[in-house]
């Protein structure tokens, strides 16, 4: 009412000094001067417009609604009890808890670690992300650490608790080194300020504020902003190992019907690398697929859609011709059997179907989960990815472009081998090495698995022409099918 009132009395004045003859671009000048100030400067600065909507006030998640992380829960949860406890803080001589730095990939749960915490401190909860809190025009930034910091007292206040935790995403983005950003000196003002903040934090004033920021890119935060009596404490939150993935398809498959055949661990098994973000969406999609076949429950058809299209994105609508699809069924099929033959059972489907960027696919299943790497391994997966191009090679007569993102990681895997000191090199620096040498050396792991993958795949010649038969009339099949055939081929070897 106030705002239509004034806006009335403007236009009324600005009437009257035009009939009274009055210049009065000064006053239209002075008028969009107040008005780019405020819109663009004085609006930008509030506490409410960088904090996220919803995010204030107390946490409702709790460390039982994450799963796969019990080695960063328990860390959490240990560094939490000193906030909890105060009492025993204040006996002991203990300095308080100021920041916990959650360092891991994106999708891992930081944000609802967080969310979690301040739940277990039974504290508000403040959250924003490191872009917020970067602007173009100068002290912004700052200013705006000052009240995020001013915000959480008072929401505490307000929720009648002693405490507060705040929580920035992507730290990266304030918390950079100082001097990187030549251009705008914006950065380390902000950076500056927060470090100030985060010194005046007192551990005898009524309500005590914890910070907790989340990032994917450690290694480029300033060493000020990590040093002790700052982030006190770094939580590591990786991708969940095997029992993490299948804790995390439980919880968020308990409101979901599921048929009694569907084994959650196979799934967990297939989805080795996935995030609990990916995972959530793997849930999510095999219920999306249950729901389009008019399924009362989800099957285990439905997740394995679902994770294929998790990993390599939506089906695509374009269908190759009829040669260059029965290229496609040959190409697939060389990397399936070269990698059924040292390994039964790893093999999970064979399909033409175009996802992304990608015209077909074979899906492995691992083995195990591994973090480590021998080079037999290795060039098992190097003979696997060169399969493509040499089966299109032995069966057409030449090869495609098909095969250029497989070659790519070829060169990698190997690159990889003599990094690790596992070639004929031996133990070298990279730095020092010839290009030659090094050159020559990757050529000669490469062209021994092509030797091995054309000594294996002349055993299959028939079967990978009918199996290709079968992928271009019905466009995927599943490993068992293909060991059945393989299986055959040996008998019928074993009884000549």
């Amino acid at each position: 009412m106030i705002k239509e009132i004034g806006v009335g009395a403007a236009g009324a004045l600005v009437v009257v000094l035009l009939v009274l003859g009055i210049n009065i671009m000064p006053l239209v000048f002075l008028a969009g001067l107040l008005a780019f100030l405020y819109f663009f400067v004085g609006n930008k600065t509030p506490a409410r417009n960088f904090i996220k909507a919803g995010e204030r006030g107390g946490s409702s998640i709790s460390f039982s609604h994450i799963g796969g992380q019990e080695t960063a829960k328990k860390e959490l949860m240990e560094a939490l009890d000193f906030v909890r406890d105060q009492k025993l803080i204040h006996k002991m001589g203990i300095r308080p808890l100021k920041g916990i730095l959650l360092i891991g990939p994106p999708g891992t749960g930081k944000t609802l670690l967080a969310k979690a915490a301040a739940n277990y401190t039974q504290s508000a909860f403040l959250s924003t992300s490191g872009s917020e809190f970067i602007e173009m025009y100068a002290g912004v930034g700052a200013q705006r650490v000052r009240q995020i910091f001013r915000e959480a007292v008072k929401q505490a206040e307000k929720l009648k608790k002693n405490s507060a935790v705040i929580f920035i995403d992507e730290i990266d983005i304030l918390g950079g080194k100082r001097g990187s950003h030549s251009s705008h000196l914006e950065y380390d003002q902000t950076l500056n300020q927060l470090l100030v903040e985060m010194d005046g934090i007192d551990g005898k004033e009524k309500i005590k504020i914890l910070v907790i920021a989340a990032t994917n890119r450690a290694d480029i935060l300033d060493p000020a902003l990590v040093r002790p009596g700052r982030f006190d404490r770094t939580v590591n939150v990786d991708l969940p190992d095997l029992e993490g993935r299948m804790q995390i398809l439980l919880l968020h498959t308990r409101n979901k019907p599921l048929e009694e055949k569907v084994d959650l661990k196979a799934v967990a098994r297939e989805t080795f690398g996935f995030s609990g973000a990916h995972l959530e969406s793997v849930a999510n999609e095999a219920a999306i697929l249950a729901m389009r076949d008019a399924s009362d429950a989800l099957g285990e058809q439905h997740f394995s859609e679902a994770i294929e299209k998790v990993m390599m994105g939506e089906r695509l609508e374009r269908r190759p011709d009829e040669e260059q699809l029965w290229r496609i069924a040959v190409h697939e099929t060389g990397h399936a059997l070269v990698s059924e033959e040292p390994r039964p059972g790893s093999v999970s489907s064979i399909t033409t179907t175009s996802r992304g960027r990608a015209l077909g696919y074979m899906r492995q299943t691992p083995e195990k989960d591994s973090y480590l790497y021998t080079k037999e391994y290795l060039e098992g997966q190097m003979a696997v990815l060169l399969a493509g191009s040499k089966a299109e090679e032995m069966v057409l007569g030449n090869r495609s472009t098909g095969a250029s993102k497989d070659f790519q990681q070829v060169v990698k895997l190997a690159r990889q081998i003599i990094t690790s000191g596992m070639s004929s090199l031996g133990v070298i620096c990279m730095e020092n090495i010839p290009g030659k040498i090094l050159y020559e050396s990757m050529q000669g792991l490469i062209k021994e698995q092509e030797a091995r993958v054309e000594e294996t795949l002349k055993n299959y010649m028939g079967i990978i022409r009918d199996i290709a038969g079968v992928l271009v009339k019905h466009e995927k099949i599943n490993g068992d099918f293909l060991r059945e055939k393989m299986a055959a081929v040996k008998g019928e070897a074993r009884s000549a």
